[in-house]
Parts: C-alpha cells; sequence; structure tokens
C-alpha cells in the first residue's frame, strides 16, 4: 500500500487522530510484552525528532534560514534540482515513519498537537508531490526573478563575513537559474505550463531589473551602510567584490533568463487560465482546496457561499448608502472614485495614513488581548519593480530578536487612483491586530519546537488578518461612514474571491468574465482589479482561505458567546485563537470546542 493510500485519511479527516502508520515488525528475538520507553524517554525522542527535521529544513531553505537569523548556510542557495526535491521527499518519508513509532501516550495536549501537525505537513508534501509543483516555478506572483532581490533587504550585514558570504551566495544565482530552467523545460514536455500572458508579465519584471546599472539594483543594497567596524578600504574591496558578483553573475543569469521567457518558455504557455487545462488540473485544484482552506469544501459549495456573502456584504453596504444620501451601492462606490478627497495625493500621503491607522489601533490592543506582540512594525512601500502586478499591501515578519521589524509593505503604484476608504481595514489586516501580531505573537511562543513558530495555513493566518479588520469595528473604529464603507467593501472583495477563483479553475470561466463579476460587484480600480484577477489565476485556490478562515473563526465566536453567555470574555477567545500559532481549520475548532467546555461553570 502507498504512503498515500496509508495517510491520505489524516488529510481528509477533520479530526486530530494521527495517521495510522504499519508498525515495525517485531524482532523474532524481543519479547512480545517488552515494556515500553517511559513517558520521559518518548518526549526526549519525540522532541530530538523535531529539532532534526528543523535543523534539515534550515539546512536545505538557507535562504528561509537566512531570514530567521540563522547565518550558518549564508552563503548557500536552494537546491532546485529535481534530485533535491526527490532527495526532499525520501527523509520526509523517512521522518514519517519515525514520527509513527514514537508512542505519544500521556504526553501533553501540545506535544500531540505538535507531532499531528508534523506529520500532517510532511504527508501533504508527498501528496503534492505528484502534480510535480517543481515543473512549473515561475510565475509574475513568485518565483527565483523575485524572491533573490526580495530576500536581500531581508538580510544581516553586521560583519566583513557577512559580506563574503552575500558575495558567495550571489555567485550561484547562475546555477540556481539553471535549475529551474531545466525543470520549467520539463515541464513544458509535460504540458504544464502558466498561462502565455502572465509569463510575458514576468518577462517585464525581468527586464525592469535589468534596466537597473548593477550599482542601483536591489542586489546592491547591502553596499548602502556598512557597519562601523568595517574599515574604509576594507568596504571598498566589499563594494568591489559585490558590484563584480552582480555584473559577471546576476545580470548574466538574468540575461539568459529573459532569453529562454521569450524565446521557449513564454511560446510554451497555456492559452487557457484556468487550472483545469492543466493535466489532471481539477484533481490538482481539488488537492489546492483542501491545502488552502483546510476543509472538505468543495469549489461548488464555496462558489456559493462566495454569492451568499457578496450579497449579504452589498445589503449593509446600501444602508450606509442610504444613509449618507445616495439612491444605492453604484452611485456610493462611483462618488468615492470621482472624489479626489479620497484618493491620495502623493505616495507619502498614503504611507502616512497606513501609520496613523496603525498608530490609533496600538493603545486598544489591551482591550482585545492579554498577551501582545514584542515585536516593532513598520511601514514602508513595496519596491517599484515589482509594484505593478502587486496586491494593495502585504506583511512580512520580521527576526525573532527583533533586529528587522515587521513591514507592511503599501503599494504606492498608480496612487493617485487608490481608494483612502479601504486603508484603515488593510492597515488592520496586515499590520494590527492582523499579521503581525498573530505571526510575532507565534514567534514568541515558548515551550513549542521552533517548526510550529513558523507554520502558515492559509485559512488560519489569512482568516485570521480578515477577522483582524472586524476587530477593529469591535472596538469602535471605522467612525468615517466612507471608511467603513471600505471596511464592508474589503470583506466583499474576499467574498468575490471565492466567486471568481472557483469560477476560473472549477467553473471554466474566462479572465473577462472575473473583471466583469469584480466591475459589478465592487468600485476597486483597474490596477487593483487585474492584479488580483491575475493572482488568483497564477496561485490557484490560495485567495480561497481568507473568507472560509475568517468566517470559521466569527463561527467559533459565536458559538463561544452562546456557551457562556455573560462569562464570555473576548480577550480569552482571542488570545484561545492566537497561543498554539497558526492552525488548520479543523484543528483550531477542536481546541477553541474545548476551551468552551472548560469555560463553563461547574455545576
Amino acid at each position: 500500500m502507498t504512503l498515500r493510500a496509508i495517510c491520505s485519511s489524516l488529510l481528509l479527516s477533520a479530526s486530530l487522530a494521527l495517521c495510522a502508520l504499519p508498525a515495525a515488525p517485531q524482532s523474532a528475538t524481543s519479547p512480545a510484552n517488552t515494556v515500553a520507553p517511559d513517558l520521559a524517554s518518548r518526549e526526549k525522542a519525540l522532541n530530538d525528532l523535531f529539532a532534526q527535521i528543523w535543523e534539515d529544513h534550515l539546512g536545505h531553505s538557507p535562504e528561509f534560514a537566512s531570514i530567521i537569523g540563522d547565518k550558518r548556510w549564508n552563503d548557500q542557495l536552494t537546491d532546485y534540482s529535481v534530485a533535491a526535491y526527490n532527495d526532499q521527499l525520501a527523509r520526509g518519508r523517512a521522518y514519517i515513519d519515525k514520527l509513527g513509532a514514537i508512542d505519544t501516550t500521556g504526553m501533553t495536549d501540545q506535544e500531540i498537537l505538535s507531532e499531528d501537525l508534523m506529520v500532517r505537513n510532511l504527508v501533504e508534501q508527498q501528496e503534492e508531490s505528484q502534480f510535480k509543483p517543481w515543473e512549473m516555478p515561475v510565475n509574475q506572483f513568485a518565483g527565483l526573478q523575485l524572491s533573490l532581490p526580495q530576500l536581500v533587504p531581508r538580510l544581516s550585514f553586521t560583519s566583513e563575513k557577512d559580506y563574503d558570504d552575500y558575495v558567495a551566495r550571489l555567485k550561484k544565482v547562475p546555477t540556481a537559474f539553471q535549475q529551474i530552467t531545466d525543470n520549467m523545460l520539463t515541464g513544458i514536455d509535460d504540458q504544464r505550463a502558466p498561462p502565455k500572458y502572465l509569463l510575458e508579465k514576468v518577462l517585464v519584471q525581468v527586464n525592469a531589473l535589468l534596466a537597473q546599472k548593477p550599482e542601483d539594483s536591489p542586489f546592491a543594497l547591502p553596499l548602502k551602510k556598512f557597519p562601523a567596524s568595517i574599515s574604509a578600504t576594507d568596504q571598498t574591496q566589499i563594494h568591489d567584490a559585490v558590484i563584480a558578483a552582480i555584473t559577471r553573475q546576476v545580470y548574466p543569469a538574468y540575461q539568459r533568463f529573459a532569453k529562454f521567457l521569450q524565446a521557449v518558455y513564454i511560446p510554451a504557455g497555456r492559452n487557457d487560465p484556468g487550472v483545469w487545462s492543466l493535466p489532471d488540473g481539477d484533481a490538482y485544484y481539488a488537492f489546492r482546496v483542501k491545502q488552502s482552506t483546510t476543509t472538505d469544501l468543495t469549489p461548488a459549495q464555496i462558489h456559493q457561499i462566495g454569492l451568499d456573502q457578496v450579497a449579504q456584504d452589498e445589503a449593509a453596504e446600501l444602508v450606509i448608502a442610504k444613509k449618507l444620501g445616495y439612491p444605492d451601492v453604484a452611485a456610493l462606490r462611483a462618488a468615492v472614485a470621482a472624489n479626489p478627497k479620497l484618493h491620495p495625493t502623493s505616495e507619502a500621503q498614503l504611507l502616512d495614513l497606513y501609520r496613523a491607522d496603525l498608530n490609533q489601533m496600538l493603545p486598544k490592543l489591551p482591550d482585545l488581548f492579554t498577551r501582545l506582540p514584542k515585536a516593532p512594525l513598520v511601514v514602508e512601500a513595496i519596491p517599484a519593480y515589482m509594484a505593478k502586478d502587486q496586491a494593495p499591501a502585504y506583511y512580512e515578519q520580521g527576526t525573532p530578536d527583533g533586529s528587522r521589524p515587521g513591514t507592511v509593505f503599501v503599494n504606492t503604484y498608480d496612487f493617485e487612483h487608490r481608494s483612502l476608504a479601504e486603508v484603515e481595514s488593510i492597515a488592520y489586516h496586515e499590520g494590527l491586530p492582523g499579521h503581525h501580531l498573530q505571526i510575532s505573537i507565534a514567534q514568541e511562543l515558548t515551550g513549542l519546537p521552533d517548526f510550529r513558530k513558523y507554520l502558515h495555513y492559509t485559512a488560519y493566518t489569512e482568516g485570521w488578518g480578515l477577522y483582524a479588520e472586524q476587530l477593529g469595528k469591535d472596538i469602535g473604529f471605522y467612525q468615517d461612514p466612507y471608511s467603513d464603507f471600505g471596511r464592508l467593501e474589503a470583506d466583499e472583495f474576499r467574498a468575490i474571491r471565492l466567486v471568481v477563483d472557483t469560477g476560473v479553475h472549477a467553473d471554466h470561466w474566462t479572465r473577462q468574465q472575473m473583471v466583469d463579476y469584480f466591475h459589478a460587484h465592487s468600485g476597486l480600480d483597474d490596477a487593483t482589479i487585474n492584479a488580483e484577477v491575475d493572482r488568483y489565476i497564477a496561485w490557484p485556490a490560495q485567495a480561497l482561505g481568507y473568507k472560509i478562515g475568517e468566517l470559521k473563526i466569527l463561527e467559533l465566536r459565536a458559538r463561544a458567546q452562546q456557551a457562556l453567555g455573560p462569562e464570555f470574555d473576548l480577550r480569552a477567545f482571542d488570545d484561545q485563537v492566537v497561543d498554539s500559532g497558526a492552525l488548520p481549520l479543523d484543528v483550531l475548532d477542536a481546541r477553541i470546542t474545548a476551551w468552551i467546555a472548560s469555560q463553563k461553570p461547574q455545576r
């Protein structure tokens, strides 16, 4: 029996049960009644295995290790070869066997949960492999062409060795591009390639970076400021070495990749936007839906949820429209679009408004949580070379030691056409009490294995972000009716995602149908609509997690309020949701259900 057959129930079940792995054969010389190791020994074995798996992950993901402040592999890049991918799968299967051999009887709830989450993650990697994700490693939202320059500002440069490692890493860029190019060629043979028009956007990104002088590129960023401990002479040598690596290794690799895109890969791209047009595309989408939502909902069910949520939000928007003197929502949307006071006059104004909304939330956080993050938070503009195809804003976590703060990156491209009405809700979503609070608290948790601090489940993480927008309403913000309208528009935006994502990938919608649905049900500007539609096409099912996750958290809160009545404490509930890091929704449901039971008065 295959590992997938043995373990598929783990992914399909809504319980916390671990995958039932085959027991190791008993030695003929071993007595049948051998005494199991004591609890302390089993706990040590489990935690040692967690540490081994985490160390394995860091060593084979050197960029991630650098981002979280572990510099041991700072001179390395990820091995993107098929051989490395297959080796990772083999190691994963071995780890599943080792985890299955450890008896968790008598261990704490968190230890058992950690094993469950680790096995679940490893099994999902095996499940995903059948869809050959390595054959489509590039689109306009993700890929080596973006991850390399995005990595640079997240690195720490405090010594000469940091610069030496950086030069060594830059010299490995040609190998990395060759590996993903080889994988993309295999994808062409297997008829697995993204849509042509998205690949044309990738070419634009690559050429935009190449249009910069090496010393002005993101790769030269570490040369802008040196530590005081490095002498002027050494600074000159480091400068020359970095510029030489950019000129001789990095840029030529990008230039070869641009030629490959134009001559080979773009012509091989798909014509249809939906992932259904791939071989086994329907099965792949079903996997991605389960992976993104951590539920058993079908695309058809999610599509209907989206339609229902759009109608609900538009009913609430109509109330605001009439209060403001408009006959309908369309008229209010038109007025917002035409009102210059509701659009930024500069990039700086847009950034400052995000900062102001985050600053007003900060003193209110103790009314929502008893545990608050220690990590600092800043607001910056999305780099110009990638802004055109990005969302209105996104969050990047900082380092655990606080040396690099968490950052809300704001899209200032075409700023004059962006709506200020949406700023407040996005600030709460991306920053506080959204991603920055949840992710920082996860990183600051003690007593958990390291991998738990960096888990990401889209439905949980993004569901929390959308729930954070609602918390702003709960705490008394959105006093400006236009901002409150923006909050509802943002919520409807996530509901629209359920409709158009399933529409294009399951129901064979065209891209124009997606755009038309957005225009019919939102006041979003063309730049945002186009970037978002193309994001869903490039990243099947990822956008489903937001609304599905928020609805689950709100369902659990309503359940707790109903069960506990006047004893319900919003701070205690919010703490309970975030106190174990990111979780699959079925696991979160089980934990909140147990917490509700523990809070009921004993009679």
